[in-house]
């Protein structure tokens, strides 16, 4: 049967100190071990491991300079590292810190740390793990609604960044606004459920069927559901609020000002833009001056009037994203 446990390689050139990390980790662990800075690399490079327990005091290479090695190699970066080591200055901890290490334990080890500090760690590469494992997922769905629409994929990068370059302005986080940009791609997501005699109508719609191709916010919250990920319950939210209006007139809920959560009444203002300044098989593409002047009358009336300020400031940006990502 295959070894479903983590893979931890242990670097120490001292014989006992391998031998006393494999008492500690063994029972839970799958071990590697290398008596040398050099064979560390080579390992790290064969076996992949989960994380590196890592002497810094070795002949050849030291444990900084594998750390700085592992650090510029963009596959192999990601692997945390924890330095193990007799030098307890609080500058060699500073410097391990500053080459990339998750944590740094002095010798003589204690073995309730050492199992404390690697369980943590790997929880974290765990919930790594995870979160990109669901962008994935929202990224293929996002795909996945584009074969449904007569919209590209380049629209759905650009909106996507317009949507940062707002939220950043408006204040939002680093994090914050990447998760933002990481959902937007959701906003239409429901349109997978509109059929295709609706969705790739060349004509104007009917009443009838534009009241359906307005049900496509509550099917995209639907295909998303409930989810302990912020990145889903996030994506979720811009589908189904994204074509509210500031001053309630929008649908499905006829929302109205900052009723509206931040984050569709930023995707709103972005995915209009987008829409506006793009060619579709129905119609040409607008001006940017064109689509502006649309922008500034809806101000207070579709969009956030504040938004619409942001995005004014920041029209310049803007512009080129739409330029560096153009169809």
């Amino acid at each position: 049967m295959q070894d479903s446990r983590k893979k931890i390689l242990v670097v120490d050139d001292e014989p006992t100190n391998l031998r006393v990390l494999n008492q500690l980790l063994s029972d839970h662990y799958k071990l590697i071990f290398a008596k040398s800075g050099k064979e560390a690399l080579r390992l790290v490079e064969k076996d992949r491991p989960n994380l590196i327990l890592l002497d810094v005091m070795m002949p050849d290479l030291t444990g900084y300079d594998v750390c700085e090695q592992l650090k510029k190699d963009s596959d192999l970066k990601a692997i945390p590292v924890i330095f193990i080591t007799a030098l307890n200055d609080p500058g060699d901890e500073a410097k391990g810190l500053e080459l990339g290490a998750v944590d740094y334990i002095s010798k003589p080890i204690s073995p309730a740390v050492v199992k404390a500090r690697v369980k943590t760690h790997l929880s974290l590469v765990d919930a790594d793990e995870l979160r990109k494992t669901r962008l994935q997922v929202i990224q293929r769905l996002g795909r996945a609604s584009e074969y449904k629409d007569n919209e590209t994929g380049m629209h759905v990068m650009r909106m996507s960044y317009y949507a940062k370059v707002i939220a950043l302005k408006l204040g939002f986080s680093d994090e914050a606004a990447d998760n933002l940009f990481n959902a937007a791609p959701m906003h239409d997501i429901g349109k997978i459920g509109i059929p295709d005699a609706i969705m790739l109508k060349p004509g104007k719609l009917t009443q009838e069927e534009f009241a359906v191709m307005k049900t496509h916010p509550e099917i995209g919250a639907e295909i998303l559901g409930e989810s302990d990920s912020d990145l889903i319950a996030l994506a979720k939210i811009v589908s189904m609020t994204h074509h509210e209006k500031y001053d309630g007139s929008g649908y499905p809920n006829q929302l109205v000002g900052e009723n509206i959560p931040i984050e569709g009444r930023i995707v709103a203002l972005a995915d209009v833009f987008d829409a506006l300044t793009s060619i579709r098989p129905y119609k040409e593409a607008w001006t940017v001056e064109r689509a502006m002047e649309l922008i500034h009358n809806e101000k207070g009336k579709h969009f956030d009037p504040h938004l619409v300020d942001i995005f004014t400031s920041q029209l310049e940006e803007i512009l080129e994203i739409k330029e560096r990502w153009k169809d």
